[in-house]
């Protein structure tokens, strides 16, 4: 405020000018600010220098990376100051790739995916859209995961992610589109990397005059060790339909759930977090979700891995696909309505598996 009043007063503005790009960012926000204060209330209007002052000191988003892979795809690397980084591919809108700070590869890839359109990618997080599975007329897990998308230059009204590592992207409907599901629409998902997190927030805006009504789900492959060490804890008690038993309704009777076998599960009404606990690799996965009340689990285990030709016949011991859905009750949106979902996947380090961790503290936050 003194400095302030120091430039009011006397007029010295050159030196403030050229002081101001040499000073601390906290430093510059509280001058500005008092800056704009003081002329306020001094003139009854800003002064077209407070103007551009604000405008320097505005956050900018960071710069994109975008390299192109062997295959020609686009690819975008998003980093973060501890280490930590992801690649999105923007054919699917897909995230390829998250790396913690030390340099572990966290999500998991198929040793035989397949990276060249129109094929699906077998790893990652991928995006199912407007259709999960086989659950209506269109291919499996809909053409969202298949179609080439593009940077968003408008995810309003998303507040900026000023500092963050992040990029919007969005998918609308094209001529294509439109005679196999004949309904217009835009799908926008931001990505953002902060340390030990990756957030993906999805919306779907009805574009079309008339409503419609579609499923949805983030499909997460994770990395685990050894899918027999991983412990998921968390939907303990809910209902579920068994997709290997032609989606016959059961309840969870388990504690925690474990893996000797193939799983293929829609859990219903879930809570918003859900522990993944690898004892082997001491870290726990920590899901936060909202806006997708359903949870996929998904491990293909060896008789089946072994048929799908886009998969490595060992792979399934080293994944597990825990997804946010939204599938027993499609979303229905009115003409220029819209539907966001969110979802957060962090890290912990644990060591449950000797007997320090309880995992009811990491799923509920006490950790």
């Amino acid at each position: 405020m003194l400095l302030a009043y120091y430039y009011i007063n006397k007029r010295k503005f050159s030196f403030f000018y050229y002081v101001i790009p040499l000073c601390h960012d906290i430093f510059l926000s509280s001058l500005s600010l008092s800056l704009c204060l003081c002329l306020e209330w001094k003139k009854g209007k800003v002064n077209p220098i407070v103007s551009s002052l604000r405008e320097r000191l505005r956050l900018k988003p960071m710069a994109l990376n975008m390299v192109h892979d062997a295959d020609g795809l686009p690819r975008i690397i998003l980093t973060d100051p501890t280490g930590s980084s992801a690649e999105v591919l923007l054919y699917g809108g897909q995230v390829v790739s998250w790396k913690n700070e030390r340099r572990e590869e966290l999500l998991f890839m198929s040793s035989k995916a397949i990276w060249k359109p129109p094929k699906a990618i077998r790893g990652g997080i991928p995006v199912c859209f407007p259709q999960f599975g086989n659950l209506g007329s269109l291919e499996r897990h809909g053409f969202a995961r298949n179609k080439l998308w593009s940077l968003d230059n408008d995810p309003s009204p998303l507040p900026p992610t000023n500092n963050q590592s992040s990029v919007d992207l969005i998918l609308k409907s094209t001529e294509e589109d439109l005679k196999t599901w004949p309904r217009s629409f835009e799908l926008r998902l931001r990505i953002t990397l902060s340390a030990s997190k990756l957030t993906l927030i999805s919306r779907v805006r009805n574009t079309d005059n008339r409503p419609f009504s579609f499923t949805f789900a983030l499909r997460n492959y994770l990395s685990v060790s050894d899918i027999s060490e991983v412990r998921v804890e968390g939907l303990e008690t809910l209902d579920y339909l068994d997709n290997l038993m032609h989606r016959e309704r059961f309840t969870e009777q388990a504690d925690a759930i474990t893996f000797d076998g193939e799983v293929d599960r829609v859990y219903l009404s879930t809570p918003s977090k859900i522990a993944i606990i690898d004892h082997e690799k001491k870290r726990t996965f920590v899901l936060r979700k909202d806006g997708m009340p359903d949870a996929v689990m998904w491990n293909p285990w060896d008789r089946k891995a072994k048929a799908l030709p886009d998969m490595g016949d060992e792979d399934y011991k080293s994944m597990l696909c825990v997804d946010s859905a939204s599938i027993e009750t499609p979303i229905v949106l009115k003409p220029f309505e819209e539907w966001k979902g969110y979802q957060e996947l962090s890290t912990v380090s644990s060591s449950y598996c000797s007997g320090q961790l309880d995992p009811r503290k990491v799923l509920y936050g006490f950790h």
